[in-house]
């Protein structure tokens, strides 16, 4: 009996050890990844992150260690430390500017872990030592606002291709890949209009508040402005509110081009304050969250990601604001 009891509880046991095995998770399929955000300079940042916080939060096999750098590079990049100390499996990673994260990403590489870069790039110089970025190309928006503002001209009868074409440039962060990329792009499209000027630039950091007061300097300075071509949207809103108040009309008197495609750049489009923005999608968070499941199984991931993205102006901007998600 003593006998038959013993091989019943083996029996058991061993069942017990099965069934564990066999609901077992297979091994290295739960991630852990450290996200690195450079802060909330506006609502398209804002969204940005949103949106990478909520897809890996809707699949339970990733753990997502966020880390808000709050416009500082030194925070990223202890942040990035952290990472690298806490043996993430994968660091996601925005740079505020495009130099300075050398030696911190040769750390990641030689701990293994690898470095997928969103919506901002590093300098060409380390690009070797992350392993690919998703995001948009700002060289093209840049193009694609230059394209716009020479057909608009045309379509208005406003350029004759010998009087000049006064514009003003509100640049984004210095030093930040998006900022670089979008003046070269305009700069290209300029190519093909010599009488086209910019007469003055200057950053306004990305923000709100900062694009207006740059404006108003503007305006004090020079009474022949043209055109505003901002770097993002937020500047874009803030510089519409300082024609204003210098009363001009902003969208007449100015036109004003924008980037990032925000929800208060279409109602500005819309009521006719602002003619166009140049779309630049901050929701990443599901294609970032693909990507690391590609990388996870093994796949190997391209080494640039590209987003689809629009030009909105009059003829569109209405019809698509209701469904604007930023």
């Amino acid at each position: 009996m003593r006998k038959w009891k013993m091989a019943l509880a083996i029996l058991v046991v061993a069942a017990l050890v099965f069934t564990m095995v066999g609901c077992a998770k297979p091994a290295g399929k739960n991630w852990v990844v450290g996200f690195s955000q450079i802060g909330s300079e506006s609502e398209w940042r804002t969204a940005d992150t949103i949106s990478v916080q909520n897809a890996f939060n809707e699949d339970p096999s990733f753990t997502l260690i966020y880390s808000d750098a709050q416009q500082k590079q030194e925070n990223q990049i202890k942040a990035v430390r952290s990472f690298i100390a806490r043996k993430v499996n994968v660091i996601l990673f925005t740079a505020l500017v495009e130099t300075g994260y050398g030696p911190v990403l040769q750390e990641a590489k030689q701990a293994g872990i690898p470095v997928v870069m969103i919506d901002r790039d590093v300098q060409e110089a380390d690009r070797g030592l992350r392993l690919t970025i998703m995001g948009s190309d700002f060289v093209k928006e840049g193009e694609k606002a230059a394209a716009w503002l020479g057909d608009y001209l045309k379509k208005i009868g406003k350029d004759d291709g010998k009087k000049a074409i006064n514009i003003v440039e509100l640049q984004g962060t210095t030093g930040s890949a998006p900022a670089i990329d979008r003046k070269t792009g305009f700069a290209n499209g300029m190519k093909d209009h010599p009488n086209w000027k910019i007469t003055r630039s200057q950053t306004g950091n990305f923000t709100t508040a900062e694009g207006k007061a740059v404006m108003e300097a503007f305006l004090k300075a020079d009474k022949k402005i043209d055109v505003l071509y901002a770097h993002n949207d937020g500047m874009a809103l803030g510089a519409i509110q300082a024609i204003k108040e210098a009363g001009l009309k902003p969208g007449k008197d100015i036109i004003v081009i924008g980037v990032d495609g925000v929800k208060g750049a279409f109602q500005a489009i819309v009521a006719g304050e602002q003619n166009v923005t140049v779309e630049c999608s901050p929701l990443l968070g599901p294609q970032a969250v693909q990507a690391i499941r590609d990388l996870r199984d093994g796949k190997k991931l391209p080494g640039r990601i590209w987003t689809i993205e629009s030009i909105f102006d009059a003829s569109n901007a209405a019809a698509a604001l209701p469904t604007r998600q930023y």
